[in-house]
């Protein structure tokens, strides 16, 4: 008989998307487009302020306090504004965003500003990207369904570690030529031209919820986005492997002390600045193309661990190639949180999305600045080798906890995301995990 016969209980291969796939959605493109222009102009931003303030005052701990205002606004009021993005059309709140960022960027560009001004103004900046954020995150779904959104999510991603990859081997050399001003207004272009594309690309839709007296009290509806995530064991344990983050970006807050330790100056901080993006486009790449759907949710917990093991090695104070090597190794491992934010991002209900994702990504945001802060105090005292070992040895012993936790849950999850990929229509994108876990298992 040709061919090769399949067993009985064989379940065909998961179909896995291609980038062309989803580049095919006109509004997609759109959105991937308007994110590029942000990072690049954000990522010009980070380095001349960073290099800014390590030469005026040669202090890590001012430098990663500068570093840590671009994490620290969502602990203020990122998950409450977030929940604008249910209440409001998506599209308004992600334009409305760009142009008041494009407006608050361009005054600091074009007015000299105290240094603690400064900082107020990247504070606000900053801030308002958590409803910028939430609002995309809770429209892409709407734009790619199925494995596309995985695709979606990995380019996005990919774009967002090259843009850091580029923005940080290249940022050096463009502030100098332009300078700190000059890269703030290349900033502030990119802000308005995000705005231009979105307006011109993205459909307009109606707000998932309706602007009722109640809903618009956003504390209580940050309570409620809480109870969602944290009352559900999944969601719960996928959004705290999506904060595990905070561990593997101290490298980053430290690089320009650390590039000091090789007495090195502003392209070492690039490099070194530049390692973990670099291995986080490859690994995202490799996962996204090459895993299928569900053993990436079955890999996280390894991923995870990969993520924070390199960087126990800091503390043998290795020689420059090597750190950038462990550091890329450890970029490369944080490739598992494509599969965490597809999980999450899809088993959230549609009016909720904005709210839910929100959260998280505030959670991440939160969890980052916070874990830079701490580290550039403890640098001072320990020194940044010590400190990133200590950064990799924590997130090691988080990561190997939250496995065992996520073992127990998974099954659920994995069969929610199979049956999806294998009948699309029996389990709606938007459908919580607890009730796909229901209908995975019903006769």
């Amino acid at each position: 008989m040709a061919g090769r016969q399949t067993g009985r209980h064989r379940r065909p291969p998961e179909a896995r998307a291609t980038y062309r796939e989803a580049f095919a959605v006109g509004e997609f493109r759109a959105l991937w487009l308007a994110q590029a222009l942000s990072f690049v102009g954000d990522q010009l931003a980070q380095v001349a302020l960073a290099v800014l303030v390590y030469e005026h005052t040669n202090s890590a701990l001012l430098t990663a306090l500068t570093y840590a205002l671009t994490y620290l606004p969502p602990i203020v009021g990122g998950p409450v504004l977030a929940g604008l993005a249910d209440l409001f059309p998506r599209r308004t709140v992600m334009v409305v965003c760009d142009v008041v960022r494009a407006g608050l960027v361009a005054c600091m560009a074009l007015t000299p500003m105290p240094f603690w001004v400064l900082c107020a103004f990247v504070f606000v900046t900053t801030l308002l990207g958590a409803p910028f954020t939430a609002a995309r995150a809770a429209v892409m779904p709407d734009i790619l369904e199925g494995d596309r959104y995985v695709a979606g999510s990995a380019l996005i991603n990919i774009t967002h570690q090259s843009a850091q990859m580029l923005g940080f081997l290249a940022g050096g050399a463009i502030v100098a030529v332009v300078g700190t001003h000059g890269a703030l207004a290349l900033d502030a272009a990119t802000f308005g031209l995000s705005a231009v594309v979105l307006v011109g690309g993205l459909r307009r839709r109606p707000a998932s919820r309706k602007r009722g007296r109640a809903s618009l009290r956003l504390w209580r509806g940050t309570w409620d986005g809480a109870r969602l995530v944290f009352g559900d064991p999944a969601l719960r344990s996928l959004v705290l492997f999506a904060w595990l983050c905070g561990f593997t970006v101290v490298p980053e807050g430290l690089a320009a002390p650390y590039a000091a330790t090789f007495g090195d100056g502003a392209v070492t901080v690039g490099l070194l600045m530049s390692a973990m993006p670099t291995g986080m486009v490859v690994g995202a790449f490799l996962f996204s193309r090459f895993v299928r759907p569900t053993n990436r949710l079955r890999a996280m917990g390894v991923m995870s661990m990969l993520a924070c093991v390199p960087l126990i090695a800091a503390g043998t104070y290795p020689p420059l190639w090597c750190v950038v090597l462990l550091w890329a190794l450890s970029g490369a491992g944080n490739a598992y949180q494509l599969a965490a934010n597809a999980a999450f991002v899809a088993s959230v209900p549609p009016s909720g999305r904005g709210q839910a994702f929100g959260l998280a990504q505030s959670g991440i945001l939160a969890v980052q600045g916070l874990a830079i802060l701490a580290a550039g105090a403890a640098a001072q005292v320990l020194g940044p080798e010590t400190v990133v070992a200590l950064s990799g040895a924590l997130g090691l012993s988080a990561a190997a906890t939250l496995t065992l936790t996520w073992n127990q849950v998974r099954g659920g999850v994995i069969t929610a995301v199979r049956d999806t990929l294998e009948a699309p229509d029996a389990t709606p994108a938007g459908v919580p995990v607890r009730a796909a876990r229901r209908s995975a298992s019903a006769p």
